[in-house]
């Protein structure tokens, strides 16, 4: 296959309107557009829903404006999540930087201290990056005032400090190697949540947390992790494949039931609130995308919104 080659804006748009078929009434207008957002970005990332799969033009009678507002569904989508995983994810480094201290004390040298992990031969080397990337976190000069704040004045960054430098990954991976009793402490802040299927939660949330922070498509989100089978996937009536649920698992509506187990009643209704918001929007701005077709990609099923009359446990 040949490398693709460069095309000017109006190449760009000659070619939608007369390879692909799509309606592009306002040329200038989508000028505009691409300049903003780029061909790649815009038509490469969101064409998918709108075209015909034996073709590979796009559906009789869809237009630039339904790409650019199902492009602008997904990046308010983003927003939405990754407002909901940082409350998670500062919940949890709260936690974990209680508990542990809660028993180790406040020195840094603690957290940086391989034998206040659970170390097997399997994961040695595994805590030795982590506690190698928490010591490059606390080091100095440092991006964060209160890094260096501590660190020359006290001579000591305190987990509870540190954890505002260190990334979600990285939270993840000190809850997966601290001992069982501290995660059973913080497992035990998040009812019907076992420590095992915490730290399943927190590498799916953590997967999402950085397609969102970098701007790259989430409505078809998966991820090669998956939380564990919860009574909400039983409830819901997810059917299964070969045992396995065929949605929920490792993609959007995963990381929408995570949530649900790791935030607040209020805030998940919050959520879905918003969210159901966004799904009704996109839908009347697309009217060649059904709503079939949208929980499909988003891996939601079709009851999804029942999600709220169900108990965790």
């Amino acid at each position: 296959m040949s490398p693709k080659k460069f095309l000017t804006y109006e190449q760009q748009i000659e070619k939608l309107k007369n390879e692909k078929s799509l309606l592009i009434p306002n040329t200038k207008s989508a000028t505009v557009l691409l300049k903003k957002i780029s061909y790649y970005s815009l038509i490469s990332g969101y064409k998918a829903p709108f075209k015909t799969p034996t073709t590979q033009k796009y559906i009789y009678g869809v237009s630039f404006e339904e790409i650019v507002s199902f492009y602008y569904f997904d990046e308010q989508l983003r927003n939405l999540f990754f407002k909901y995983i940082i409350h998670v994810e500062k919940h949890l480094k709260s936690m974990i930087s209680y508990y542990f201290c809660e028993k180790y004390g406040e020195s840094q040298t603690e957290y940086l201290n391989i034998h206040n992990y659970t170390v097997t031969k399997r994961n040695i080397k595994d805590i030795q990056r982590l506690i190698k990337s928490l010591q490059d976190s606390i080091s100095i000069p440092s991006h964060y005032r209160y890094i260096t704040h501590h660190a020359t004045r006290y001579n000591n960054v305190p987990l509870w400090v540190a954890t505002n430098a260190i990334t979600f990954g990285q939270a993840s991976k000190l809850y997966q190697y601290i001992s069982n009793d501290v995660q059973c402490k913080i497992s035990r802040d998040f009812q019907g949540v076992s420590e095992r299927q915490l730290h399943q939660f927190m590498r799916v949330l953590t997967s999402c947390r950085n397609v969102c922070a970098h701007g790259e498509r989430l409505f078809s989100f998966t991820v090669n992790e998956a939380i564990p089978d919860t009574i909400l996937h039983k409830r819901l009536n997810i059917p299964k494949h070969n045992g396995q649920y065929i949605c929920g698992k490792n993609d959007l509506f995963g990381v929408l039931i995570a949530l649900k187990y790791l935030l607040d009643s209020e805030e998940f209704r919050q959520l879905k609130l918003v969210l159901t918001r966004l799904i009704y929007s996109v839908l009347k701005n697309c009217p060649h995308l059904t709503k079939t077709q949208l929980l499909s990609y988003m891996g939601f099923p079709e009851n999804w919104m029942k999600i709220t009359l169900y108990r965790k446990i």
